[in-house]
């Protein structure tokens, strides 16, 4: 059987693309090159198991008939959607780009498995559902749910899409409310955008606001360990989890302090005012993995941990580009 995986190109998408071909799947890979790249999937183009299509999802004929031309050919058992805008700030200037890039790719996700009777999926959402709920600790039950990004507010809709789907007709269904992940290959993010920073002026580095802003961090590896193991042992036709660090996170200001540290010692650091980067920001939350640790999973590494590798992982992947 095999496993479409959209947004295969991207910094999460590529690091499951590996996994799965790792464990001895067959993997149809689907992105548009819109936040990921051609080099993220380029040592597994060759792969006779790995096979790539360039698409943009939110077109629905031409995904139907890809998806249809490859699974006529090697059933297509599950999809894990990947694709979505992963710029926020851009999504606020434009709320089209994740009406078409957020939205409705899952819609159309959902619209192509229907007709080809395809009936699992696992889909990637995101801590940003939960809007704002200051340092309250942020559990699955929560609520009320009000995002104040755009990104957060489609990746809600998605969610309600996908249980409408099982009620009516979907077998099962896996959702992963993601933490802010880190990691290569990085294509946005704090860490990129701070190592980039110092590689154009080395003796500062500019932070968008004030340094107090605090989440957790988990490194991508931990979370496709995470997925992988929610989507083997939750049986829940709709499950839904938190995947995290087992921490209260660090602040904006330690993360800077670290690139400093290893990319740039000695510069200094500049603070914004206020304490959001951008608006849709969430200046701070605690995340709470209770139900995934209660299923049987415990991420290893802590948040200043998985900063501390993902900063000299970046900084390498920067150095070579």
């Amino acid at each position: 059987m095999t496993i479409l995986i959209t947004g295969a190109a991207g910094f999460i998408g590529c690091n499951m693309v590996q996994r799965m071909l790792a464990k001895g799947r067959k993997v149809v890979g689907m992105d548009n090159f819109c936040n990921g790249s051609r080099k993220n999937i380029e040592q597994v183009l060759q792969d006779p198991r790995f096979e790539f299509v360039e698409i943009d999802l939110s077109d629905l004929s031409a995904y139907r008939i890809a998806a249809e031309r490859f699974h006529i050919e090697d059933s297509i058992s599950e999809v894990w959607h990947l694709a979505a805008n992963s710029d926020i700030p851009a999504g606020i200037s434009d709320a089209n780009v994740d009406l078409r890039d957020t939205f409705m790719t899952t819609f159309n996700t959902l619209e192509v498995m229907k007709d080809l009777g395809i009936q699992h999926l696992a889909f990637a959402s995101t801590s940003a559902v939960y809007g704002d709920h200051k340092n309250i600790r942020l559990h699955e039950d929560i609520g009320p749910l009000l995002p104040i990004s755009n990104y957060g507010a489609m990746k809600l809709a998605s969610e309600a899409l996908i249980s409408a789907a099982v009620e009516a007709w979907l077998e099962q269904a896996w959702i992963f409310r993601f933490p802010n992940v880190i990691g290569v290959p990085a294509t946005h993010g704090a860490l990129l955008d701070f190592v980039r920073k110092l590689q154009e002026t080395p003796d500062n580095l500019n932070v968008l606001g004030n340094g107090t802003q605090q989440k957790g961090y988990l490194h991508v590896t931990e979370l496709i360990d995470a997925m992988l193991f929610i989507r083997e042992f939750a049986k829940d036709r709709l499950a839904y989890f938190n995947i995290g660090s087992d921490d209260d996170g660090v602040t904006v200001r330690f993360m800077a302090e670290q690139v400093v540290a290893a990319a740039s010692p000695g510069a200094t650091i500049s603070f914004g005012e206020g304490n959001k980067g951008w608006v849709g920001d969430v200046p701070r939350f605690v995340y709470s993995i209770e139900k995934l640790r209660a299923l049987g999973w415990q991420p290893a590494l802590g948040s200043a941990v998985a900063v501390k590798l993902a900063v000299r992982e970046i900084i390498e992947q920067e150095n070579c580009r």
